[in-house]
């Protein structure tokens, strides 16, 4: 996959965000031609939500959006499979799709603009104060920054940690403007 526009697609029962972690168990060999080509390139692979079929098996149909998964770390469990723990990058939008022989999914994508930083608009603030206690409460040392005041920040950091589910994190993930996606969020918990 030279063309940077081509990516491998790992379609899974969850959905990535930006600057979320995930855990990862790579056992289908499509998977692990995926990982090792991702080594050789330097390049990661796309995260995009199962909308018909499953992780493993036949080639799942995956949704349209989803978000480039970066390796961050690599090892094997207890169990002999190779474990990856990876963090979610650039957004995409897939155009097209097909199948390798070995079964891998690969996805023609275009690149969702990055978000810009924005402040917390007055009436998301209790989006900002609400991340700020559940950080507090937790003890979470799972980000690396804290960026109360940026909205594209505090929202992808909702939409990591709440309980919502994957059709709600998708519509999230799907919108490019962050203060419509704080809008949403506060829609959602109120």
């Amino acid at each position: 996959m030279d063309d940077e526009n081509v990516i491998g697609l790992f379609p899974l029962q969850t959905v990535l965000v930006p600057g979320a972690r995930l855990g990862l168990r790579v056992f289908e060999a499509r998977y692990l031609d995926l990982v090792r080509e991702c080594g050789r390139s330097g390049r990661g692979f796309g995260i995009c939500l199962v909308l018909e079929g499953s992780e493993a098996g036949a080639p799942a149909i995956p949704a349209a959006v989803g978000t480039e998964a970066v390796i961050e770390d690599f090892g094997t469990g207890d169990d002999g499979l190779l474990t990856l723990r990876v963090r979610g990058a650039r957004r995409f939008h897939v155009s097209q799709t097909r199948v390798r022989d070995n079964g891998l999914l690969v996805g023609e994508v275009a690149w969702r603009t990055p978000d810009p930083a924005l402040p917390v608009q007055p009436q998301h603030a209790l989006l900002a104060t609400l991340l700020q206690r559940i950080v507090e409460k937790t003890g979470t040392g799972q980000f690396s920054e804290e960026r109360f005041d940026d909205a594209a920040w505090v929202g992808w950091r909702l939409t990591e940690i709440l309980p919502l589910s994957d059709e709600q994190r998708q519509g999230l993930l799907q919108e490019d403007d962050p203060h419509a996606r704080m809008e949403r969020l506060l829609s959602l918990i109120a």
